[in-house]
């Protein structure tokens, strides 16, 4: 069974930017698709940002392209969330996932990923 451990969330002012990082340990990184997904106060979970097992190919939301940057590193199991001009709106607990299934796409369907970590809050103030 896989643990992610998110880390790197803070307060940062409108306009900032935050590194969040993602280990992973005790089962298979590389072969997986990750995903970064987040929720806010009183909303549901949504999907941010997605790279597959191999780092070739990556996704986002319309809300973040642009600004976020999602990569990964196999050799050290850990996936990262740049983000860039953050806006309050981006203001959420952020959450990283592994996908089910091995050698696959990265996919915005959050009921794909299989193993989450515990979330790391950002806060952005105006």
């Amino acid at each position: 069974q896989v643990l992610l451990v998110e880390s790197g969330g803070g307060l940062v002012q409108a306009g900032g930017s935050l590194r969040l990082s993602c280990a992973a340990s005790g089962g298979t990184f590389s072969n997986y698709a990750m995903g970064w997904f987040r929720q806010a106060p009183g909303k549901e979970r949504e999907f941010v940002a997605g790279i597959n097992w191999s780092g070739v190919s990556t996704i986002y939301a319309e809300a973040v392209k642009g600004r976020f940057t999602i990569s990964r590193d196999n050799a050290a199991n850990t996936v990262y969330l740049q983000m860039n001009s953050l806006k309050p709106e981006d203001t959420a607990v952020y959450y990283c996932a592994r996908h089910k299934l091995s050698f696959t796409q990265a996919t915005r369907n959050f009921g794909v990923y299989g193993s989450w970590g515990q979330g790391t809050q950002v806060t952005v103030s105006s």
